[in-house]
């Protein structure tokens, strides 16, 4: 059944459409990021799981958290760690949790992925996509340097009725008409401050108006400019409830402060790029970008609902 998510005081509603509020970086302190970022109208989080190892922790946070939508993947990253029995272990996450949507899968090609098997890259996805399909469920997908690559593959085991999200998409404008006819929506986020605004731009306003959708990739992708100020993920506090994952995460935590990490509420920061590239009003974009985040993730057994998420 739907749940209608707690509204905010903020009159603007944003939906995360991609985040790792699992992630062992910033897990000790998820519920005060997902309690922060509602308080500032962010009503909704498709939390992705990206190993074997994690898919537990996305499914107990979605238990405990109404606003968190839990998506299930192996991320190209960590094909190579995959354990022989992978499939069956991923379809028994979506057995025993019916709302859950798929993701983060997809290919890459950049400085870390070009050190992993491209042909057994192609394998998992494309398998992870057949099983999307089956399920009749949206799929999140990375993709780096690997965009002709994907419209192929995408081309020969679409389409995709239930949607394609395209998280942090970084493609060029010439790609995005072909993405599109396929069952594609372009999820735009921080890591957009990268690109060249001129070109960004341009990207950005081939896209369909009702394709579009605002994420954080939380822990990553944190907005990069200097005209916008940042807020930190604040610093865990060891009480009972958390120190369990503070243990879980200080190797990870001690390699990146907490001035470097991302958190949802910072998606308001997104949203206001994103709006000054497209010369739109943000309350505009982000109703916009809400509706079109809804009616992608309101697939039968979805937290989501259309009806339930209208004023």
């Amino acid at each position: 059944m739907a749940q209608t998510p707690a509204r905010a005081a903020s009159a603007v509603r944003l939906f995360d459409a991609h985040c790792h509020l699992q992630d062992p970086r910033v897990a000790a302190v998820a519920p005060a990021l997902i309690r922060a970022a509602a308080a500032s109208g962010v009503a909704r989080f498709a939390v992705n799981g990206t190993s074997e190892k994690d898919w537990h922790l996305v499914k107990r946070m979605a238990q405990d958290h109404p606003a968190v939508v839990p998506c299930f993947g192996l991320h190209p990253w960590w094909v190579p760690e995959r354990s022989p029995d992978w499939m069956d272990s991923l379809r028994r996450f979506f057995i025993e949790t019916p709302e859950a949507a798929v993701g983060e899968i997809g290919l890459d090609k950049g400085s870390r992925g070009k050190t992993i098997d491209f042909g057994e890259q192609v394998e998992v996805f494309q398998r992870q996509l057949e099983l999307a399909k089956e399920l009749e469920r949206p799929v999140s997908v990375h993709c780096v340097r690997a965009f002709g690559d994907l419209l192929e593959i995408l081309k020969q085991t679409g389409p995709f009725p239930a949607g394609v999200l395209l998280h942090s998409y970084l493609g060029s404008a010439e790609m995005v008409s072909g993405l599109a006819n396929l069952g594609c929506y372009f999820s735009l986020s921080g890591f957009l401050t990268g690109m060249k605004s001129t070109k960004a731009k341009q990207m950005l306003k081939s896209i369909p108006l009702d394709r579009i959708l605002l994420e954080t990739d939380t822990p990553d992708a944190l907005p990069k400019l200097d005209n916008f100020s940042v807020s930190p993920v604040p610093v865990p506090s060891s009480d009972a409830d958390t120190e369990k994952n503070i243990k879980d995460s200080e190797s990870q935590s001690a390699a990146a402060s907490n001035e470097s990490l991302n958190h949802p509420e910072n998606i308001r920061i997104v949203l206001k790029y994103v709006a000054s590239l497209l010369e739109m009003p943000e309350a505009e974009l982000a109703e916009l970008s809400y509706k079109n985040a809804t009616k992608l993730f309101s697939y039968p057994g979805s937290k989501v609902h259309p009806e339930a998420e209208a004023i």
